[in-house]
Parts: C-alpha cells; sequence; structure tokens
C-alpha cells in the first residue's frame, strides 16, 4: 500500500490544506497527528466555505475516511 505524506517545513501558512484537499479526492484515507490547532485552512465546496482548525480538508470527500492520530 503506497502513502503519501504532507509535511509542513516551515511555520504558518504553507498552502498544506488545499494540498491535502486536492490529494485526499482519490485517497481512501486521511490522518491527521493531532498536536493542537492550526491556523486554518479554509474550503470552498460548491457555494459553501468552510475554515477548519482541527480536522483535515480531506473529510469533505465522501469515500475518504479520517483517522486522528
Amino acid at each position: 500500500m503506497a502513502a503519501t505524506i504532507v509535511i509542513g517545513a516551515q511555520w504558518g501558512d504553507e498552502g498544506k490544506g488545499k494540498i491535502i484537499d486536492f490529494l485526499a479526492a482519490k485517497s481512501d484515507y486521511v490522518v491527521r497527528f493531532h498536536g493542537g490547532n492550526n491556523a486554518g485552512h479554509t474550503i470552498k465546496n460548491g457555494k459553501d466555505e468552510f475554515v477548519l482548525h482541527l480536522v483535515p480538508a480531506g473529510i469533505f470527500n465522501k469515500n475518504t475516511k479520517y483517522y486522528k492520530v
């Protein structure tokens, strides 16, 4: 089983949320290490807009399972 890992190498907004949302569309699982809340990322889902701080952007894909470590 292959895995794709997105790691932030800098502090602040690096665009990880957008990358994860894109990758999660073709993923079976999204896993997030819960080290604390983050600055947040905004996901636009059709007409709606969501700002997330504690959960990954991939939760909006109906075929993706979410695990928090």
